[in-house]
């Protein structure tokens, strides 16, 4: 691949990708990192209810999903390079005050901040990669980023199991800590600035509301961006049941990181496909295809359940898992750039305002869902079929009511970096 210009300075094409793909990873890193230690969370703070511990995720996900109205709009005006060092500054500095939080109402706001920080990840390195890349570009660009990025739940779990056989969860942020450093300092002396200075945006009150109303009266923005953030509801749902779905639930101890990380794996390698497959079928047919997958799935394996008892054998579990997780290789990240793809003039603002609605509305779900954890995988699986019968009614909104719609014009692969301005459709 040809290396990518950004600003005064050629960055390496895979090093561009693996930096925003380490970047991005910091946040999946703070959540599946903590998937093992719920428990001994609830232990060591003595919960009265276990199923406050998932809390620990969601404060970071409200956090992270909160503070991103704010990121883009300031990066719009600043620069990309400047607020996402912010933002990593408030990570560590987070991480390592999380350690010494002596109650688990004062972790919970740790945990918050340094979702706060984390948010500029998310937000910065989408307009980063919206800077240098438009149409199916940007979302094969999405989708090998996607898929570095997924070697962190693969190794987080294990990881986090690993230090706590040695420790426990207060270490833990010391690796998140340590992590979150390297990658300051790889952004510090390698990333330049990705936006073009005629590019940047005055902080006035009447442009942040005009740049808003854009995003949100964009009917295949926000259609687009709804479903994705109900589909990120069935991610954290999973994500916070995790632990005790297969803990407790199926008794494999602490031996379930391996089977969560089986399933990452897979998520994977389904984001890799899609990154090599999206300029040939185009992101509708894709997405669109994995998303009715996913939702008829979803509703085979409640139908299972609920024949089961509640608990369908593992052997039928694992494998509809690990299928259904695949799906959102190819859904999320083509949903993402198909959302972002008509707002390329206001695109920090633009990934702000979306990422906002996508995690703090996704995080919420999640969270009600895995609440509702009584033993079974019923309240689960039926979150799964609700929420993406739900997407798929989205879907058809911003289609007007055509699923599996060729793009327009798709780019070819090899073809060169489309500019922004040339990459922005207009508003419907």
């Amino acid at each position: 691949m040809p290396n990518v210009q950004t600003g005064s300075r050629t960055l390496p094409y895979w090093e561009l990708v693996t930096l925003i793909a380490c970047i991005m990873a910091l946040n999946a890193a703070a959540i599946d990192v903590f998937i093992p230690a719920l428990s001994n969370i609830s232990q060591s703070l003595q919960l009265s209810d276990p199923n406050r511990a998932p809390f620990v995720i969601t404060a970071y996900v409200l956090g992270f999903g909160a503070a991103q109205i704010v990121y883009g709009t300031l990066s719009d005006r600043f620069g990309r390079r400047p607020v996402l060092l912010i933002g990593l500054a408030i990570y560590v500095a987070a991480s390592l005050a999380a350690v010494f939080s002596p109650t688990f109402g004062v972790l919970l706001f740790w945990r918050a901040v340094q979702g706060i920080g984390a948010a500029a990840t998310r937000v910065i390195a989408v307009s980063i990669v919206r800077d240098c890349f438009g149409g199916a570009r940007m979302a094969s660009v999405m989708s090998l980023i996607m898929m570095i990025f997924m070697v962190i739940p693969v190794i987080a779990p294990n990881l986090g199991q690993l230090i706590l056989l040695f420790g426990n969860w207060r270490e833990i942020f010391y690796a998140i800590a340590a992590f979150g450093t390297l990658v300051t300092l790889w952004t510090y002396f390698r990333l330049p600035e990705t936006q073009h200075p005629e590019d940047r945006l005055p902080l006035t009150v009447s442009r942040v509301a005009g740049a808003f109303r854009t995003v949100v009266t964009n009917r295949v923005a926000f259609s687009y961006s709804f479903g994705t953030m109900l589909m990120l509801g069935v991610l954290f749902a999973f994500i916070n049941q995790a632990e005790q779905v297969y803990a407790h639930t199926y008794a494999l101890g602490p031996a379930f990181t391996l089977y969560f990380s089986a399933g990452a794996i897979f998520m994977a390698f389904a984001s890799f496909s899609n990154s090599r497959l999206v300029q040939r079928f185009g992101m509708r047919r894709l997405s669109h295809g994995a998303l009715v997958l996913y939702a008829a799935l979803s509703s085979l394996h409640l139908v299972i359940a609920l024949a089961s008892g509640g608990v369908p054998p593992f052997a039928i579990f694992m494998p509809m898992t690990i299928l259904t997780l695949c799906m959102f290789g190819f859904v999320g990240t083509n949903f993402n750039a198909l959302a972002m793809d008509p707002l390329g003039h206001v695109a920090g603002t633009a990934s702000s305002v979306l990422g906002f609605m996508q995690t703090l509305g996704g995080g919420l779900i999640g969270a009600t869902i895995g609440y509702f954890y009584d033993g079974t995988l019923i309240p689960l699986l039926t979150g799964y079929v609700v929420l993406s019968l739900l997407s798929i009614g989205c879907v058809l909104i911003a289609e007007r009511g055509q699923l599996f719609r060729r793009e327009l014009a798709p780019a070819k692969a090899g073809a060169p970096a489309v500019p922004v301005a040339a990459a922005a459709s207009p508003a419907e």
